[in-house]
């Protein structure tokens, strides 16, 4: 008996020591779990201080201001909008020597530049002290990192320096419509059927904003200045600073905004904005480009004039149709086209937004008067006259 409580007394002192090896083992797997947990969130900790570390040096120990444009920061990081060294700017546009200026804009200057592996640029110099051109800014790297069209000006990249923005764009060798247009040549190098594939380029980068782009955009401020011509005089929508998302929250934040003789009626009178605003302001170009005036032209000192009010009732008019059309291309224009292209413009300048034209339509109303080897379907009689 006494053999058997022995025995029964090592087993349990046994049992009782395997237990307590086995709290012992536990306790050092509990505390190396926690031990690992801390070693894990401590380096975790330690990158997101460094990499919070690497924006700043990338963009607020640049410039104080820079904590305005955190959404920039975002944009960059994402890649499809590459920082660019305010230093590399100011190498490539000469310190913005007047020599390197190709024009001047609402909210400030446009250079030339050349950057690394000779690449050409331009670059937008913007006073971005006040709210308004600090918004346009901001607006235009975020929309424009988002599009990709042949008829969309390209964004190479932006910077910031003390209280000014910079963006940076492909270059457009042949400038601006307007300075073709209305500048010293008077239109001289714009034949008819260049201007109508203008038009047409204009229209088909106006559809990818309504059409394409998710939400659809409205550019807002569409004119013959911000149109620009490559060295094939494609032409590239540009200045997307006053753009808008197309949903009726962010139209109903909106001041009116944009440039005498391009508003739409509806958006002046009573702040009705739609994809139809932009479908006027296009009507305006093709006014332009078919008549060669100004959208708005002063008669006298106190007195102006839209174009769209001088040419409405000629424009329905056949026979005085062809007596105001741009002299520069008068002799050169089938009058059978040239009805055409005005009906187009007077759908799409029509003062009742629901009468104008998606500009689809448009789009496809023009293709068939452009040659071919301008991007039409147009095909022109090439066949020597008979003798």
């Amino acid at each position: 008996m006494e053999e058997d409580d022995h025995h029964k007394m090592k087993l349990d002192k046994k049992v009782a020591i395997l237990l307590i090896v086995a709290c012992g083992i536990f306790a050092l797997i509990v505390l190396s779990s926690i031990f690992g947990c801390c070693i894990y969130f401590w380096r975790f900790s330690q990158r997101k201080k460094n990499a919070h570390a690497s924006d700043n040096e990338k963009g607020l120990t640049l410039t104080p201001f820079l904590g305005k444009f955190s959404s920039l920061r975002i944009i960059s990081n994402r890649g499809s909008a590459p920082f660019i060294d305010y230093k590399v700017l100011e190498k490539g546009t000469k310190s913005f020597g007047d020599e390197n200026l190709l024009g001047i804009g609402g909210f400030g200057y446009v250079y030339k530049a050349v950057l690394e592996n000779d690449k050409h640029v331009a670059v937008k110099k913007l006073d971005c002290v006040g709210d308004d051109a600090h918004r346009e800014f901001e607006n235009e790297v975020e929309l424009l990192s988002k599009m990709n069209h042949p008829n969309i000006i390209s964004l190479m990249g932006y910077s910031v320096h003390e209280e000014m923005g910079f963006i940076v764009y492909e270059l457009m060798p042949n400038g601006s419509l307007e300075d073709l247009l209305h500048g010293p040549s008077g239109g001289s190098s714009l034949s008819w059927h260049m201007r109508l594939k203008i038009a047409l380029d204009t229209a088909r980068g106006l559809e990818y904003l309504h059409e394409f782009c998710k939400p659809a955009v409205i550019h807002r401020d569409l004119k013959s200045s911000n149109i620009l011509l490559d060295s094939n005089f494609n032409a590239k929508l540009s200045d997307f600073g006053l753009a808008v998302a197309d949903n009726s929250h962010n139209r109903s934040k909106l001041k009116l905004s944009g440039t005498v003789g391009y508003v739409a009626p509806e958006y002046m009178l009573d702040g009705e904005l739609t994809e139809k605003s932009d479908v006027y302001a296009f009507g305006v170009v093709l006014l332009e480009l078919l008549l060669g005036r100004r959208p708005v032209e002063k008669l006298a000192p106190a007195h102006c004039q839209s174009i769209v009010t001088w040419a409405m009732p000629q424009l329905t008019n056949r026979a005085s149709l062809p007596n105001i059309v741009d002299p520069m291309i008068k002799d050169t224009v089938d009058e059978k086209y040239l009805f055409q292209v005005a009906a187009v413009a007077v759908l799409c300048v029509q003062p009742e937004p629901t009468y104008r034209p998606l500009i689809t339509d448009v789009v496809y109303s023009l293709i068939p008067l452009i040659p071919l080897e301008l991007g039409g379907t147009l095909r022109l009689n090439t066949q020597p006259a008979p003798i």
